[in-house]
């Protein structure tokens, strides 16, 4: 077992936010062109065999320079103070873990992870076992408060990492479902998360219970958790105060310490709202809202879907022309599962303002809508929704609206 103190490359958090170009790249797990999942799970002290570390399928080695694999990695966790509310806070870590060795980019979470290892790391015979050990040892020595016992698994095997990635996630949606119940007005105190700053200093998100995190990884009850665990890391309490305009979903604690964690970039955004200062989107979100002026409402794209979207853009297009800006009206970053949360775009009306999204993530939501009990009229209302065998351009959305009587028509002009 490899120990950091005896770690034969250079690791430390001077190495966070190191970028990895195309000419020094070696090899990709996850992306845009294959799947990667992360999974912290929960089992008995016997289980566990402390310290293994497992490795399913090729390794760095075995590859050529630019190839893409898929990957899986399952840590397995036990002890006394570990509980299953603390598991997507560990997963969590996992980002800031692997992002401190030098010649490996680690973004995303979740099932939209992403890692690049350097060619100057993988000649010098950089493994997937490394990885293993790093994750080891740093759970143990972050978190030995609540950590006993950990074992490692890593896939790269196609089959077997789509049957992890198939199980983790249900076990993301039941985390999803649990803050359900949960209002913004019935709590005194939101959270922060800077975790993203490691690439865009300024960056800082406000997650509440009916504002989950942009990129999906974390719901509010999360946070808390995340908090009791590690008081000084990048999810931290934040006192509402007083509230300065409930449509827009916008309070004076909130403002202060956004100016204070954007080092004065930032003096506010609104949580409920595309058009009038949304939070801002980072490169990792799993969906982007984009207002389509003609149709008066907006369309959805998520990570999944690599076609072309009625603003004439496709997701990553998009992604890459505001992702770290400071806000952009009409553009907003947000998690799947905030579309079937209240407070979805509340100030322009919410769901009713959907003119178009794909087809997959439609069902998505419609299932989703369907679990948590939303009325017919709310599930007819998908149908009105147009995707990408309607059309992918703003003119075949209208057409298709019009058509199916859709509601955003009649609804105050968004721009």
């Amino acid at each position: 077992m490899v120990k950091i103190t005896n770690f034969p490359f250079l690791y430390g958090p001077e190495f966070e936010g190191e970028r990895i170009r195309a000419e020094d790249l070696y090899i990709q797990f996850g992306g845009r062109t294959s799947s990667m999942v992360e999974w912290v799970t929960t089992l008995a002290c016997e289980e566990i065999t402390d310290g293994k570390i497992e490795l399913f399928g090729p390794d760095i080695q075995d590859c050529a320079i630019g190839d893409t694999l898929p990957l899986a990695i399952i840590i397995e966790v036990a002890g006394k103070n570990m509980q299953p509310d603390f598991e997507p806070v560990l997963e969590k870590q996992i980002h800031r873990i692997l992002n401190r060795t030098k010649g490996v980019m680690h973004t995303g979470q979740r099932d939209m992870g992403h890692i690049k290892v350097s060619k100057s790391v993988a000649l010098k015979g950089f493994s997937l076992r490394h990885i293993g050990a790093i994750l080891y040892e740093k759970l143990h020595n972050d978190y030995e408060r609540i950590i006993d016992k950990t074992q490692v698994k890593i896939y790269t095997d196609a089959k077997k990492a789509a049957e992890i990635l198939n199980k983790a996630r249900p076990i993301y949606a039941e985390r999803d479902a649990r803050v359900e119940g949960i209002t913004d007005e019935g709590v005194d105190t939101f959270y922060s998360c800077t975790i993203c700053q490691s690439f865009f200093p300024f960056h800082v998100c406000t997650i509440s219970p009916q504002r989950s995190s942009p990129c999906g990884s974390y719901s509010w009850l999360d946070c808390k958790a995340a908090y009791e665990i590690e008081p000084t890391g990048p999810n931290k309490p934040i006192l509402k105060q007083k509230m300065l305009d409930s449509n827009l979903g916008q309070w004076q604690g909130i403002n202060n310490f956004v100016k204070a964690a954007s080092q004065g970039k930032m003096n506010c955004y609104n949580l409920y709202d595309i058009m009038e200062k949304p939070m801002p989107t980072s490169e990792w979100v799993e969906c982007v809202s984009v207002v389509l002026p003609q149709c008066n409402g907006i369309m959805i794209a998520d990570k999944d879907y690599n076609g072309m979207t009625p603003c004439g853009m496709d997701f990553k297009t998009i992604i890459d022309n505001i992702k770290g800006e400071l806000d952009i009206p009409g553009f907003m970053g947000h998690s799947r599962y905030n579309i079937v949360q209240d407070k979805f775009i509340f100030a322009e009306g919410g769901v009713q303002r959907i003119v178009w999204m794909p087809l997959a993530l439609k069902k998505w939501i419609c299932d989703n809508f369907g679990r948590r009990g939303k009325g017919p009229e709310i599930i007819g209302m998908l149908d009105k929704i147009a995707d990408e065998s309607i059309g992918t351009d703003e003119e075949s959305v209208l057409a298709f609206l019009k058509a199916a009587g859709h509601p955003a028509l009649l609804m105050e002009a968004i721009i």
